[in-house]
C-alpha cells in the first residue's frame, strides 16, 4: 500500500486484544522514538504536544476520544447526557461518576477529591496552567462521596466536556501535587517530571529532552494490560533518523510524528520492515504574527501587549504577507497527499470548516504589493526593503529544526523579499522551542521573534475551548509562566464577546456558525496565517500490534492495548 492511501485503519492481528496480550508485562519492551524529545511529563505546564502525548501514558482523564472521535468513557463508566440524568435540566452542571475500585499506580484510592483538586491546580493564581480553557466557566465542584464528581457552572454550559475530558486535562493526584499551587507549579520538579497516574505505565526515570523510560502498572484497572514489561522514549535527532530507525532499521518500534516529505517516507516504507499509519484530524502548520514587539531592548516587556510591534501592527502589512504565499507550493515540497492547503486554523470537523476565507489558497504577489503601496510602505531609499517612518520591513521568522519547516521557512523568505520585506531566518531545537522552561528565551510561547511557525490542534471534536485560545486573557506573560495559548497576542474584545457566546449556546448547527465566525474573525484579522492541513503521520515495525491512529486525543491513547505479534 502506497503512503499517500491515508488510512486510520486498526491495525489488530487478533479480533480481541486481550487474547493477543494474555499477561501483564509478558512481551518485553517497546521503544518509542520521539525526535522532539519530551521536556516535562505535567501536560497542564506545556502546550507541547510531544510533552502531552508522552504524559498520557501515566496520566488519564474521565472521558476522552477514540480514532473516530467519539467520546468513550475512560475513568468512568459512562458518560453524562441530559438523557441519562448526568447532565442537570438547565446544563448548569454535569455528574460524573468514578469506576469502582480505581487506583493510583502507587496503590492507593483514586476519589473525587482529586479530581476538584486538579480543578483547583490548573485555576491557581499564578500557577500558568496551558489548558485553563478547559475549566472556563466552572464555579465550583462538589464531591458529595469519594466517587462523584458534581461540577457547577456559572452559566448553562450545552458543551459541558471540556474539564477532564481529552489527553490535555487528565486526573492529578491531590496528594502529590498539594504544594504546587499556583507560582510554585514550575518548582515541582519531582512532581512535573514523576507524577503518579492511572494510565498503563509507571514513571521509573526521565530526562528532559532525552530518555523517558517507564514500566506496566502493578495497579492498573485492567489486570491484562499492558502487555509490555516496559517502554523506553528516546528523544532527540531528526524526523529522518526516527524514521529510519522504525521502516529501514527497526531498532524502534514506533516512530512519532514523521514530519518528512512523502517521497522520503515511501522510500523508507521500501525496506518491508515497517508500516506508515496516517490519518487527518484538526493539526494546522501555521504562521503566527507576533503583534507586540520583541525587541529584547524592552527587558521584561518584550512580546508583551505593553508595546505594539512596529508594523505587524498594521493588517495590511499581515494581509499582504498572507498573499505573498503559495500554499499549494508548501503542500506539495512538504507533504503530498499527507497535506492540503487551508485558509482556516479550524478546518474540521467538516461542519465548522468556513468557506469564507479561500482567497488564500492563490497566490497574488501583485496583490500583495499593491496593499502596501497603499499603506505607504514603499522603498523610499533603494534597498530593496520596503518602509515607512524610519521602520523597515525586517522580518525575524523562527520555528523549531525540521527539514521541512526549513525548507518553508527558505520558500516564504523568497515570496516575502519579492514584496519588499526581507526577512532572517531562526531555527530552534524542537525541544528547546516546545518545552515548557519558563526561563529559557527561545520557546514558542515567549515568541522572541516577529513571526514564528509551527502546527497546532486540539482534543475532540468540539472546538470551544480550542476557539478560546486567543482571547486576550489566554496571552502569555511573565505573570503566568508564560503559559497562555494566545501566542500573537491578540486582543479582540469582540472575539471575546463572541467565545463567551459561543459556551452559553446549543445546538450543534447553531455552535457550528459561531465557530465558523471566530475563526473568520481570526483569519480576516490575519494574526494566523494557515499554511497546510496536515495528516498525522507516524510509523511503526510490523511486529508490533494493536497500533490504532487517533487524531483527536492523544497518538498514544490505547498503548496498553499494543503488543507483539508472535513470528510466524
Amino acid at each position: 500500500m502506497q503512503w499517500g492511501q491515508l488510512t486510520a485503519a486498526v491495525m489488530l492481528a487478533c479480533s480481541v486484544a486481550q487474547v493477543c496480550a494474555a499477561e501483564r508485562a509478558s512481551d518485553g519492551q517497546v521503544n518509542v522514538i520521539f525526535w522532539q524529545a519530551p521536556s516535562i511529563m505535567n501536560p497542564y505546564l506545556t502546550g507541547g504536544i510531544k510533552d502531552i502525548e508522552s504524559a498520557s501514558l501515566v496520566l488519564e482523564p474521565l472521558a476522552r476520544y477514540d480514532e473516530t472521535g467519539t467520546m468513550v468513557p475512560w475513568l468512568v463508566d459512562e458518560i453524562p447526557t441530559l438523557e441519562n440524568g448526568g447532565v442537570s435540566e438547565d446544563m448548569k452542571s454535569v455528574t460524573w461518576t468514578l469506576t469502582d475500585g480505581l487506583l493510583w499506580s502507587d496503590g492507593t484510592p483514586v476519589t473525587s477529591s482529586d479530581v476538584r483538586f486538579t480543578w483547583t491546580y490548573c485555576t491557581a493564581e499564578g500557577g500558568g496552567c496551558a489548558h485553563a480553557d478547559k475549566f472556563a466557566g466552572i464555579t465550583g465542584i462538589d464531591t458529595p462521596d469519594d466517587r462523584t464528581v458534581v461540577i457547577r457552572f456559572d452559566e448553562a454550559k450545552p458543551f459541558p466536556y471540556d474539564a477532564f475530558v481529552g489527553s490535555s486535562a487528565p486526573i492529578l493526584q491531590a496528594r502529590q501535587f498539594a504544594d504546587c499551587l499556583g507560582d510554585r507549579a514550575p518548582t515541582c520538579t519531582d512532581a512535573n517530571f514523576y507524577p503518579i497516574g492511572t494510565g498503563p505505565f509507571v514513571l521509573d526515570e526521565f530526562r528532559a529532552g532525552d530518555i523517558v523510560k517507564m514500566s506496566a502498572n502493578p495497579n492498573f484497572r485492567e489486570p491484562e494490560k499492558p502487555a509490555f514489561a516496559s517502554l523506553l522514549i528516546k528523544g532527540g535527532g531528526t524526523a529522518e533518523n526516527a524514521g529510519r530507525a522504525v521502516l529501514e532499521t527497526a531498532d524502534y518500534d514506533y516512530a512519532w510524528n514523521l514530519q518528512l516529505p512523502p517521497e522520503v517516507l515511501d522510500g523508507m516504507q521500501a525496506a518491508g520492515k515497517g508500516s506508515i499509519v496516517s490519518a487527518f484530524g484538526t493539526l494546522v502548520e501555521r504562521v503566527v504574527l507576533n503583534l507586540t514587539d520583541p525587541s529584547a531592548a524592552l527587558g521584561d516587556e518584550r512580546s508583551t501587549r505593553a508595546h505594539d510591534h512596529p508594523f505587524l501592527t498594521d493588517v495590511a502589512v499581515r494581509q499582504a504577507l498572507s498573499l505573498a504565499i503559495d500554499r499549494a507550493i508548501l503542500v506539495e515540497i512538504g507533504y503530498g497527499e499527507a497535506g492540503a492547503m487551508t485558509c482556516n486554523v479550524l478546518p474540521a470537523p467538516e461542519i465548522y470548516a468556513s468557506d469564507a476565507n479561500e482567497a488564500c489558497k492563490t497566490q497574488d504577489i501583485a496583490g500583495a504589493k499593491s496593499l502596501l503601496d497603499a499603506a505607504g510602505w514603499t522603498d523610499s531609499d533603494g534597498d530593496g526593503i520596503r518602509d515607512k517612518d524610519g521602520i523597515d520591513l525586517r522580518i525575524l521568522f523562527q520555528t523549531s529544526t525540521n527539514a521541512v519547516r526549513q525548507t518553508f521557512q527558505a520558500a516564504i523568505k523568497s515570496w516575502w523579499s519579492e514584496i519588499g520585506v526581507e526577512t532572517e531566518l531562526r531555527s530552534i531545537d524542537g525541544n528547546v522551542f516546545f518545552g515548557s522552561d519558563p526561563n529559557s528565551p527561545d520557546t514558542y510561547q515567549k515568541f522572541f521573534a516577529d513571526v514564528q511557525m509551527y502546527a497546532q490542534m486540539f482534543d475532540g471534536t468540539d472546538p470551544e475551548a480550542y476557539m478560546a485560545s486567543w482571547t486576550c486573557d489566554r496571552i502569555p506573560t511573565p505573570e503566568n509562566q508564560w503559559q497562555g495559548t494566545n501566542m500573537p497576542r491578540y486582543c479582540n474584545e469582540a472575539y471575546d464577546a463572541l467565545v463567551q457566546e459561543f459556551r452559553e449556546t446549543a445546538g450543534l448547527e447553531a455552535r457550528a456558525e459561531l465557530a465558523r465566525a471566530l475563526n473568520d474573525m481570526l483569519m480576516q484579522d490575519f494574526a494566523i496565517l494557515p499554511l497546510v492541513h496536515r495528516g498525522r503521520v507516524s510509523a511503526h515495525v510490523d511486529s508490533l500490534g494493536g497500533i490504532v491512529m487517533n487524531t483527536w486525543d492523544s497518538e498514544l491513547w490505547n498503548a496498553a492495548d499494543w503488543y507483539r505479534k508472535s513470528a510466524e
